[in-house]
């Protein structure tokens, strides 16, 4: 595989990326708030390779205070103690519908997510999910590469 990026996606396709940025933003302001949503975007990249995605949104956490010993073992966050049953339901969740279609487990996930979330948090559960998973189809595909120097903000 290229460590290069096929093209410039972010010049020319400006009024999609925006549309993209403005839907990632709208999930993290949501009644889920900014730390589950960026647990569910880190593990869901994790899952789906797309580094580019890891390092911002492991980044993301560490400017949220995140202890790095639990952000070292979200990939593990079933045997790992630094999780509430909370973040559990969600991250259960995010696997299962990151699964999909090829594996369907949603019907256990789901019994499991209810018991923590309302259905307002449900539905903005989904374009959370949905929104970092489109993320990462976007980097991997065009081979979007992480940068040696994160760009000022991020």
């Amino acid at each position: 595989m290229t460590h290069t990026a096929r093209i410039p996606f972010f010049t020319l396709a400006p009024a999609p990326l925006k549309a993209m940025v403005a839907l990632s933003m709208t999930v993290k302001q949501s009644s889920l708030g900014p730390r589950l949503v960026e647990l569910i975007n880190l593990r869901v990249s994790q899952i789906n390779g797309c580094g580019v995605c890891v390092d911002m949104h492991w980044r993301d956490l560490v400017k949220q205070g995140a202890d790095y010993r639990h952000l070292n073992a979200i990939a593990g966050w079933r045997e790992a103690p630094f999780f509430s049953a909370r973040e559990r339901a969600a991250l259960g969740w995010a696997e299962a519908v990151n699964a999909l279609p090829q594996v369907d487990h949603t019907d256990a996930a789901y019994g499991e997510l209810r018991e923590h979330f309302n259905e307002t948090e449900v539905a903005e559960m989904a374009f959370a999910i949905s929104v970092i998973k489109g993320w990462n189809m976007i980097n991997l595909s065009l081979r979007n590469q992480i940068p040696e120097v994160p760009a000022p903000g991020m």
